[in-house]
């Protein structure tokens, strides 16, 4: 593996998990909240308040949107493939450990009786009982290392996403935000660069509400985006937006990820989306050295990356 490929899937590892955990700081929060928290906005993982809320997790530590990412990898290094039940058969396992910041939708689903032998048909059930209306990030948030399995090609790739995406949500919009990521971060490694049209024709294969998501990321004032927006904070199509504004805007990593989590929202998901796509692009080292040598568990992270990369 040469040396530039060898940064990306770094970069991609690393900056999942700093974009989770350095997004942990500002989740849930209003941008105002944010600006009366962190004047001078959030840069570091010593700055994050301990309140209520975050107080439950060390400084530097990631969420449940990075313990996912590690699940997919940890039964993709067990399989040698992508399994849905593999992956459900984790992630049944990491739910009964009582993890802080289980979504919602993830919590119902996988307490489904025969979820593991029938994830997508719980999935689906939970999903229909929502009127199927629920559409959360619990998907997208997860999803990035599933563009570098397999990665060379793009079939497979989106395959991949879509089986593990509906393992817990079933709603197109979720399956289509995180095929979009997966494929981006695939097109990334292979040198491949989708226009704006490409992106829109694949979320145009799953629901008619993610082009004009494609479409707002192009503006230049991340304020379009709303990512704070209340009502529709864990919303997938708002993280796949605020992914896919960095990819688009973002001069470097660190740039693009504090402008993001510095609107607030939800923004440890928000974070983990635009950190794996931003690590991708710009590599490891253009992650400041301040931030990875700041975060729990880089011993972890750094074992299941060794793993990851000697099956590939």
């Amino acid at each position: 593996m040469d040396n530039q490929l060898f940064e990306r899937f770094k970069g991609l590892f690393y900056g999942q998990a700093i974009g989770d955990a350095l997004g942990l700081g500002t989740e849930f929060m209003s941008k105002a909240e944010v600006l009366f928290h962190y004047p001078e906005g959030l840069k570091d993982f010593d700055q994050i308040i301990q309140d209520k809320h975050r107080s439950r997790w060390e400084r530097g530590s990631w969420t449940d949107d990075t313990d996912q990412f590690l699940l997919i990898c940890d039964s993709i290094l067990e399989e040698k493939v992508v399994s849905e039940r593999a992956f459900a058969h984790k992630l049944r396992e990491w739910s009964l450990g009582s993890p802080m910041g289980i979504g919602m939708t993830v919590h119902k689903v996988v307490n489904v009786p025969q979820f593991e032998d029938f994830p997508h048909r719980a999935a689906e059930l939970i999903w229909k009982m929502s009127g199927k209306k629920s559409a959360a990030n619990g998907a997208v948030m997860r999803t990035s290392i599933l563009g570098a399995w397999e990665f060379r090609e793009l079939d497979k790739v989106i395959r991949n996403a879509e089986k593990i995406a509906q393992v817990t949500h079933s709603d197109p919009r979720c399956v289509g935000s995180a095929v979009i990521v997966s494929v981006l971060v695939a097109g990334m490694l292979t040198g491949k660069v989708f226009s704006v049209e490409e992106i829109c024709a694949f979320g145009d294969q799953y629901d008619e509400h993610i082009r004009p998501v494609v479409e707002l990321a192009l503006t230049r004032d991340i304020t379009d985006m709303k990512l704070d927006e209340k009502a529709f904070m864990g919303y997938t199509l708002k993280a796949l937006g605020a992914g896919l504004w960095a990819y688009f805007h973002a001069e470097n990593y660190l740039d693009g990820l504090q402008r993001v989590i510095n609107e607030g929202g939800d923004a440890d998901t928000n974070g983990a989306v635009v950190g794996s796509l931003l690590g991708v692009k710009f590599g490891f080292s253009a992650i400041p050295d301040y931030l990875s040598s700041g975060l729990k568990n880089r011993a972890l992270l750094e074992k299941k990356l060794e793993d990851f990369l000697e099956q590939i």
